[in-house]
């Protein structure tokens, strides 16, 4: 290659321009400058908004995938948090009702004892609580066990109550627990009085007419008797073992039957022993009584005068 030809000027880099600290007073002083144009004489203003108008339509579509990002996200949260509170929310009204369904129960096993608790105190007799154990496994009778025996004072014969009236009477007593026929029960049978009528009868078991709604009835009693159905009867209380005044059944239904002299009276029993837990244990009234006088041995023949002769 010719010498001629060589280009002898010095490389850009190697020019001598502008220093570099002339450079960097210029711009700080042309920074500052605009600074405080900007902040005094709002120069700038006009142009930032020219360019955030410019530039909005881009940064919307810059911003479109994250704004769709957190969208699904947000409702990929929404499914799962709603599923978890669902869940939540069962098991609290599974929690709800399973305590519910223990307190049902317990509201009316207190409503019972309530109602015992104001029976018992209109008693003058001596009285005992008890739970029903259960029901005699014997099904042709109509018998229950209670959970109150010799060692509680309980006696036999002793009458036993609910909140809604009798229930039976105590028949055969054990050391912890005792054995109550029921008045639906076919040997059972109990005087009882009309309350509008205050006519005496005797209540007899009728198990066969349990299904009917009765359980009860009143026999030889005399067809023309002045009994209706509806008629209120409690206990007469003149058997000395049962109080007065205790409910007992209602009349059922009456059928006065052509040639025949005694009517047949359905009735249904007060209590209901199908649904009893709690039942009040009484005392009976002939230990309440006070014992017959013994008359004195005679000491010599009766003259006619009604006068013991002397010796």
């Amino acid at each position: 290659m010719p010498l001629g030809t060589l280009d002898r000027t010095p490389p850009p880099f190697f020019k001598q321009g502008i220093s570099a600290l002339t450079k960097l007073v210029f711009f700080s002083a042309f920074a500052l400058f605009l600074m405080v144009a900007d902040t005094r004489f709002k120069l700038t203003l006009p142009l930032r908004a020219a360019m955030a108008t410019a530039l909005h339509p881009i940064e919307r579509v810059l911003l479109a995938p994250v704004q769709v990002w957190n969208t699904v996200h947000d409702y990929f949260a929404g499914i799962a948090n709603a599923r978890e509170r669902e869940d939540s929310a069962l098991l609290a009204l599974a929690a709800q009702a399973e305590r519910s369904a223990r307190i049902e129960p317990l509201m009316q096993e207190n409503q019972r004892l309530r109602e015992l608790l104001a029976l018992r105190a209109k008693f003058t007799v001596r009285t005992e609580a008890a739970e029903v154990l259960y029901e005699a496994a014997d099904p042709y009778t109509r018998k229950i066990i209670i959970d109150r025996g010799a060692t509680h004072g309980i006696v036999a014969a002793s009458p036993v109550v609910d909140s809604t009236g009798v229930l039976g009477q105590v028949t055969r007593v054990y050391p912890l627990a005792s054995e109550v026929t029921l008045l639906t029960d076919k040997d059972a049978a109990i005087p009882v009085l009309n309350t509008r009528t205050q006519a005496r009868a005797a209540a007899y078991g009728d198990p066969g007419s349990v299904a009917s709604g009765a359980g009860m009835e009143l026999r030889f009693l005399a067809s023309n008797a002045d009994v209706e159905a509806g008629d209120l009867l409690s206990t007469s209380g003149v058997d000395g073992i049962y109080p007065p005044g205790l409910a007992v059944a209602t009349v059922l239904g009456v059928d006065r039957r052509a040639g025949s002299t005694f009517a047949k009276v359905s009735l249904a029993p007060a209590a209901q022993p199908d649904s009893v837990r709690h039942v009040l244990v009484l005392e009976p009234l002939n230990l309440q009584l006070p014992p017959r006088p013994v008359e004195p041995a005679s000491s010599g023949p009766i003259t006619k005068r009604g006068t013991r002769a002397r010796r």
